[in-house]
């Protein structure tokens, strides 16, 4: 399943979207849901402990000028690599 959490971790039930991750599962981070991204954040490591692929999109990292900041334990992907995930994905979810 493909997630992607587009509001910042702050504002969302992050606990909520841990329980609903599965192996193999990818989260994509877009939008204000890039933040969970900064290094040092307590979000990326929640997130790199569970068994996914965690990737950020790239135009709302410049966006919200915060190049620079992401960990990097997660992967800044491009709109085509967005398109190649909801092709690999059959069902998604938006946090």
């Amino acid at each position: 399943m493909l997630h992607t959490l587009r509001h910042s971790p702050w504002q969302c039930d992050i606990e909520g979207l841990l329980r609903m991750l599965g192996e193999g599962d990818d989260l994509l981070l877009i939008q204000d849901g890039v933040v969970a991204a900064i290094e040092g954040s307590r979000f990326v490591e929640i997130l790199n402990n569970a068994p996914i692929t965690v990737s950020a999109l790239k135009e709302d990292i410049d966006a919200r000028g915060l190049v620079g900041q992401i960990s990097a334990k997660i992967d800044a992907v491009s709109y085509t690599d967005f398109v190649n995930l909801t092709v690999k994905h059959t069902t998604q979810m938006s946090w």
